[in-house]
């Protein structure tokens, strides 16, 4: 199926970097895809046939407990692929990917992932230093939520939503964000308020838009920049996209 018009795959920073010869070879076969809010891309312990490259959507990827808790371990938006663990040798992942923000993408079958990650060429040196970058969101989300607030990991949420949209607006309900964090409901109203009653930002039925950015990095912790300096570290060529 080939791209319609109105998609540009090339907003996804991964893509927009693809040497010549993986692009065109890829192009063809991209199929553009609309994320709906709260809609699943990937259930624990299922087989990936595909990746996802989000353009304009969010998705968060959760570990979900036995009894249906779950925390977000990581987020993923036009920076990066859903679906690292195919291209790693895994085939399934023991987390569920969820739209966290609705928008766009494109979708890739995995055959033709797989022929251009087992050339060994630029390809596979790009995807592997992406998935070092998502392991230290990963690593730095687990030390976030054992020794940081939930006021300073609110703020990075915030902040790491941010540098994957294009605007400075969320729409996100608190019981989806009570979820992402593994938290009472409760509490994200409380850290909502507080962020509002700063002038941090402004939240009205699911809407969040940020009115000062750096106030929010100036009330997070320090894992919102451990993260922000790895990814800048390992795909400095994405920085600019």
């Amino acid at each position: 199926m080939s791209l319609e018009p109105k998609f540009d795959p090339k907003q996804n920073h991964l893509l927009a970097v693809l040497p010549d010869a993986a692009w065109r070879m890829w192009a063809p076969h991209l199929q553009p895809v609309e994320l709906k809010l709260g809609q699943v891309l990937s259930e624990s312990g299922s087989t990936l046939t595909d990746v996802y490259f989000p353009t304009t959507a969010i998705v968060s990827l959760l570990y979900v407990m036995e009894n249906g808790s779950s925390a977000e371990i990581a987020v993923v938006g036009n920076e990066g692929v859903v679906g690292v663990s195919l291209f790693m040798g895994g085939a399934s992942t023991p987390s569920r990917a969820v739209v966290q923000s609705a928008g766009s993408g494109v979708r890739l079958a995995n055959r033709y992932m797989m022929v251009e990650f087992n050339k060994a060429g630029p390809v596979l040196h790009l995807l592997l230093r992406y998935t070092q970058a998502l392991i230290t969101q990963m690593a730095q989300t687990a030390v976030c939520n054992r020794h940081h607030s939930l006021d300073q990991q609110l703020c990075r949420w915030l902040l790491l939503s941010l540098d994957r949209l294009q605007g400075s607006e969320l729409v996100m309900t608190q019981e989806l964000i009570a979820n992402m964090l593994g938290v009472r409901r409760v509490g994200v109203t409380e850290g909502a308020l507080k962020l509002q009653k700063a002038g941090l930002i402004s939240y009205f039925r699911g809407h969040i838009t940020v009115l000062d950015r750096p106030g929010l990095e100036n009330r997070t912790c320090e894992c919102y920049r451990v993260v922000k300096t790895e990814y800048d570290r390992l795909l400095p060529a994405l920085k600019a996209g």
